[in-house]
């Protein structure tokens, strides 16, 4: 996974660590800054914003009030996550309206999400698949099986190379530095298939990111005539929303493993969600709700599949 993501959530999940501190570690107040020297009047610095906590301990303890601190996650995960999806509209309006210190804040609560879809995803084992097919002597198809790239032979992979050789790519030109630029790519991926699967995966993660500004910018175009809400609320709101999509393809790519295709059926949860989620916080008719979850997905859809296309251009340029 990429160290971004990873840093941006370790950053992230910093606050969570409080709940851990232990009150023989807080300096006594009064005392000296470390940073400034500035006297504290609380656990943290006025002056300069440091925590004002002595470090000196064993790494064993250092370690062990982390991990209590991720685990208890201050108490604020195992309200939210369950609110997320019975009251999404209330957790979403809570926070619009002020009342922010019981839930985890949504960026955080987004990158956390976005880690664990990456990392279920790979738990998974997910594979690239082509689908290979036989012929009789007349052309016509007998037999069709679905296959990872590793498992192909030398020879298959030969032939697919040849295959790509054999096509007319035309983007200004037959013979354009753009057509030869594709052919090579291709054929490179072809031939080291891990390579790039690593590449697409070590990218994904920041090209997930953009479903973000993606989705707050078209709930303020479906939006734009009701000035009650500002692009903050649509980007509060796109936090929450996301974040439930990704739990539950977080929980769909962990049963992959035990129920095969079956695991699909939860990401039918999501339609629902949003319809209860964009009806409470907006306030619209459940025709106005439909209409605009169809604008939504159309938009949503396009959006995406730009940012497919253009995590696929990354993943060939990286194959040089």
């Amino acid at each position: 996974m990429s160290q971004e993501i990873e840093t941006a959530v370790a950053g992230a999940l910093g606050g969570f660590f409080r709940f851990g501190r232990r009150k023989e570690h807080v300096v006594p107040i009064g005392t000296p800054c470390a940073n400034c020297a500035t006297p504290l009047q609380g656990p943290w610095c006025h002056q300069c914003g440091q925590l004002g906590e002595d470090f000196h301990r064993s790494t064993l303890k250092l370690v062990g009030e982390a991990f209590e601190g991720i685990l208890h996650l201050d108490g604020r995960m195992w309200t939210t996550l369950p609110d997320l999806f019975r009251h999404p509209a209330r957790l979403t309006q809570a926070y619009l309206e002020g009342h922010r210190a019981p839930q985890i804040p949504p960026l955080r609560l987004f990158l956390v999400v976005l880690l664990l879809v990456f990392f279920a995803g790979s738990v998974g084992g997910h594979k690239s698949a082509v689908i290979t097919t036989t012929v009789d002597d007349h052309g016509k198809i007998v037999d069709t099986k679905t296959r990872t790239f590793e498992s192909l032979t030398p020879a298959e992979r030969g032939k697919m190379e040849a295959d790509v050789n054999s096509v007319h790519v035309n983007i200004g030109g037959e013979h354009s530095a753009v057509s030869n630029w594709l052919k090579a790519r291709v054929i490179k991926a072809l031939e080291n298939p891990e390579r790039f699967r690593l590449v697409l995966e070590q990218w994904s993660e920041r090209f997930a990111f953009l479903m973000l500004p993606l989705a707050t910018g078209i709930l303020s175009l479906l939006f734009l005539g009701q000035r009650r809400f500002y692009v903050f609320d649509h980007t509060i709101f796109s936090l929450h929303s996301l974040s439930a999509v990704g739990v539950l393809f977080a929980f769909s790519s962990a049963l992959q493993t035990i129920t095969a295709g079956a695991s699909g059926i939860v990401l039918f949860a999501a339609p629902v969600h949003l319809f209860f989620h964009m009806r409470g916080v907006y306030q619209t008719s459940v025709l106005g709700t439909l209409a605009r979850m169809v604008l939504l997905f159309l938009l949503s859809f396009a959006g995406a599949l730009l940012i497919f296309l253009g995590l696929i251009w990354v993943g060939l340029n990286g194959m040089t």
